[in-house]
Formats: C-alpha cells, structure tokens, sequence
C-alpha cells in the first residue's frame, strides 16, 4: 500500500497531464479522435474531484 505523500505524487502527475488535455483538445485537426479527448478530460476531472473528497487537505498548485 501507498503512503499518503506517494498517493499525492501521484494525483499531482495525473493532475498535471489535464492541462495537455485540454491543449489537445483545442486543435481543429483532431476529428473523431477529439470525442475521445473530451471523454478522457471528462473523466480526469470526475477524477480529480473524487481525490479531493477522500484528500480535502490537497489542493493542486
């Protein structure tokens, strides 16, 4: 098992790869893929929000 200051490495590396998201999910050239780019920021951000209920103390910086 994780200790807590691991698991949080780890949420601030997921939280860090949204902002690659949502810069992908501004190019025009993306096609059908950009419904996938969507549901992955989607669901990122259903993520995140589930962490900061179990991690109230953690804020991302």
């Amino acid at each position: 098992m994780s200790t807590p200051e691991a698991l949080k490495e780890k949420f601030v590396a997921i939280a860090s790869n949204r902002e690659l998201l949502v810069q992908l999910s501004l190019k025009d050239n993306l096609g059908s893929l950009s419904i996938d780019v969507m549901q992955a920021l989607e669901e990122l951000d259903d993520l995140l929000i589930e962490i900061r209920k179990v991690f109230p103390e953690w804020q991302q910086d």
